[in-house]
């Protein structure tokens, strides 16, 4: 199993950028595919973006393709979500999680971390 642990979430103001963080425990991350998802309030978890095991392939909700980007170091652990021109849409807490292979759909992804909350003030 993988402990997750995310961070670099805050407030910002619409039009802005932030970057997040994923640190992983306990196992490497270079037998998962990974992924971001987040969940705003009174809303269902979503899938915002995915990473194959090698870091060739990602994918991303069309809500935030060419905004965010998606990268790992398999060395360090470490999955991150590059996240700019920010929208108050992408209010949420944002997680990362692994998958057995790249999906976005987010009942494939497991060993959620506790989130980071983005904040994005219009």
């Amino acid at each position: 199993q993988v402990q997750l642990v995310e961070s670099g979430g805050g407030l910002v103001q619409a039009g802005g950028s932030l970057s997040l963080s994923c640190t992983a425990a306990g196992r490497s991350i270079r037998d998962y595919s990974m992924g971001w998802l987040r969940q705003a309030p009174g809303k269902e978890r979503e899938f915002v973006s995915g990473i194959s095991m090698s870091g060739a392939y990602a994918i991303y909700a069309a809500s935030v393709k060419g905004r965010f980007t998606i990268s790992r170091d398999n060395a360090k652990n470490t999955v991150s979500l590059q996240m700019n021109t920010l929208k108050s849409e992408d209010t949420a807490v944002y997680y990362c999680a692994t998958a057995p292979a790249l999906s976005d759909d987010v009942d494939a992804y497991n060993d959620w971390g506790q989130g980071t909350q983005v904040t994005v003030s219009s």
